[in-house]
This record gives structure tokens, sequence and C-alpha cells, in this order.
């Protein structure tokens, strides 16, 4: 599978990052607001973001979030390379949006396309999301994300946060919230 694709939904196009997005993608994050509940809640520091965005160019996958209309950075997500232990599924992670952008079906469209082109590839899409952060399990949940059996910790900012793992099969991504039946209400 192509991990930095170019995909175009309604509002939104999704390119392969490249290092010339730095300045553009760190407009959006430095809002400290969008990282408040996030376990790296200190993502919006230069110095902090600096690193984030060396690692999204180093680990490849990463997508630069574009709104069609005004031709605007709005944000980033990534495919993350396939876990040998899971070889039926791909995570999709390390997302962000714009705060005016929030409630407004963004997240879904993003994850739609995203979905869409590696669910023809894997079976399942993973998204793991820190066990406190409500705001990212809600939407998780909206999109028709199920909750598995499985967690992770990861380090955030110096601390081990334990992370629960949401999953959408292609089955699901047919028939949830995402699907063009659906949609409507994502």
């Amino acid at each position: 599978m192509n991990r930095q694709p170019v995909l175009e939904g309604e509002r939104l196009i999704l390119r392969p990052l490249t290092p010339d997005d730095r300045d553009a993608l760190y407009a959006v994050a430095s809002d400290s607001e969008i990282w408040a509940r996030h376990p790296a809640h200190d993502r919006w520091q230069p110095e902090v973001f600096a690193t984030f965005f060396a690692e999204a160019l180093a680990r490849g996958g990463a997508l630069a979030i574009i709104e069609r209309d005004s031709g605007r950075i709005v944000g980033s997500s990534q495919f993350a390379e396939v876990d040998p232990e899971h070889p039926g599924e791909i995570e999709i992670g390390w997302s962000f949006l714009e705060r005016k952008l929030w409630g407004r079906g963004y997240n879904a469209e993003f994850k739609r396309l995203m979905l869409a082109h590696a669910l023809v590839h894997y079976e399942s899409a993973i998204f793991q999301v820190g066990e406190d952060n409500v705001i990212s399990r809600r939407a998780m949940e909206n999109i028709g994300g199920v909750l598995i059996d499985r967690t992770r910790d990861i380090e955030r900012s110096g601390v081990m946060v334990h992370h629960v793992i949401y999953a959408i099969t292609r089955e699901r991504l047919a028939n949830g919230p995402l699907s063009p039946a659906g949609s409507a209400s994502a």
C-alpha cells in the first residue's frame, strides 16, 4: 500500500507531508487547546512540535490535510508501518485538526478517505487513543470505531500513558457511520 497517497474528498485533500509544510502545520499545532486532553499535551511547544514533525517525516506515511477551498494546511495524520504481529491491520494515527473544524464533519471526512484507501489492502485499521482522551475517544466512536480487547502503554511527554485501541474493519466502513448511507450523520 502507498502510505503517502493523494486522497481527495469534498472539502479536504490529503497529500504527502513535506519538509516545506513545517511552518504551516506548526501554525495549526501551536494552538495549545488542541492538545489539552491529549497525552502529548505539550506538542504545541515549538521544540516538541519540531521533534514530532521530524519523526513524522522519518517514519513515512505522514499526510498534510488541506482545506480544499482555501488551500491551507489544517492538520495532519499518518499511516504507520505494518506491525508484523498484526499483518492484517494498519494503524492510522498522530492525527490533529485545526479547532475551528472540530464538530463539523472534517474528522470523519479525512478518516473516511484514509480508511477507504487502507482497507483495500488490509482487513482493518486501528487507532490508539490515550485512555483519558475523552475527545478523541468520542470522535472514534462517532465514526464507528469499535473498542477492541488490546491496549498499549506509550511514553508521552515523559510519562507512560495507557492507550486503548479502536478498530474499523472493511465491513464496519461499508455499513457504519462512514458509509455513504451513514455519512450524513458522521
